[in-house]
């Protein structure tokens, strides 16, 4: 996957100054409102100090060992991530395991780790909202509103392509426009059917198929289908649709980093602070490689 990076910090005019930890905290919270995560999600501080500087910032999907070696040779001080390192609750941050160990490097090394995971997934231009924007949709709402935030916040996207498609050219599109990842892009449905109301979630979706029926959606586009769910939305599906169309966790997600790392730039320099946000370039989608049918 090709390195993807925000462009360097602003020329220094003399009146900027380096944000703290904390201020980088304030200008996440403008952004996406920790009252818009889900009640059982893990987002806001993870590790670090409050008060610590902070000049460049590493955003990626997950905080892997990998994406943490990333920042410390960049000499990140801080990384965003989408995913929470510690969702459920620990009784030991041992490093003898993958997840103690990232958390005493980040500690002894000084980089502090934030996570921003289903508010922003929530927030206006959130990661349903890229996927939306990315496939070309118009009139878009949530696919359930958020009980906190905007009518336009909410947990996935329905909205209208401009013109009506054909199942496999819309799967084609997806594919090209979603970073290359091992398993591709899974699909059910007719190939030839035609779809122009189009719902999308960005990571796994499975739980949302009411509101996509209720919706209308032609098709939708989401992560992480298990066989049942699937199954199930196929046999109750009116018509054939909503079809389905399968695609990487990682992938659906990754969009959004550009974004993300480009609005927070934007408040901060707003504010006066001069910062270098990158978006880390590892690919942290879990699979290498695929078998299908016919393969060699």
């Amino acid at each position: 996957m090709e390195e993807n990076l925000q462009p360097s910090s602003p020329e220094q005019s003399g009146t900027e100054t380096v944000p703290t930890v904390g201020e980088v905290l304030l200008a996440i919270e403008e952004l996406w409102p920790e009252s818009l995560a889900e009640g059982w999600d893990a987002v806001g501080l993870v590790a670090g100090r409050a008060d610590v500087e902070v000049s460049r910032i590493l955003f990626a999907v997950d905080p892997t060992s990998e994406v943490l070696d990333e920042a410390l040779a960049w000499g990140a001080q801080l990384i965003i991530s989408h995913h929470p390192l510690l969702l459920k609750p620990v009784n030991s941050v041992a490093a003898t395991g993958p997840k103690g160990e990232v958390l005493h490097r980040l500690i002894e090394s000084g980089c502090a780790l934030a996570t921003v995971h289903t508010n922003g997934d929530s927030a206006v231009g959130g990661v349903s909202d890229v996927l939306a924007d990315a496939f070309g949709l118009s009139e878009v709402k949530p696919l359930v509103r958020s009980q906190d935030g905007l009518p336009e916040e909410g947990i996935g996207r329905v909205g209208n392509l401009p013109d009506a498609t054909t199942l496999a050219d819309f799967a084609e599109s997806v594919f090209s426009i979603l970073p290359s990842v091992a398993g591709g892009v899974r699909v059910a449905g007719d190939k030839d059917g035609l779809i122009r109301r189009v719902a999308v979630c960005g990571g796994a979706g499975d739980s949302l198929f009411d509101a996509v029926r209720a919706s209308q959606a032609d098709v939708f586009v989401t992560a992480d289908l298990r066989h049942h769910p699937a199954s199930e939305a196929r046999e109750r599906a009116a018509g054939g649709r909503p079809y389905l169309i399968d695609v990487s966790h990682f992938g659906s997600e990754w969009l959004w980093l550009t974004p993300a790392a480009a609005a927070l730039g934007n408040v901060l320099t707003d504010q006066g602070f001069l910062t270098d946000i990158r978006v880390s370039s590892v690919n942290t989608d879990p699979w290498d490689f695929v078998l299908t049918p016919g393969h060699a």
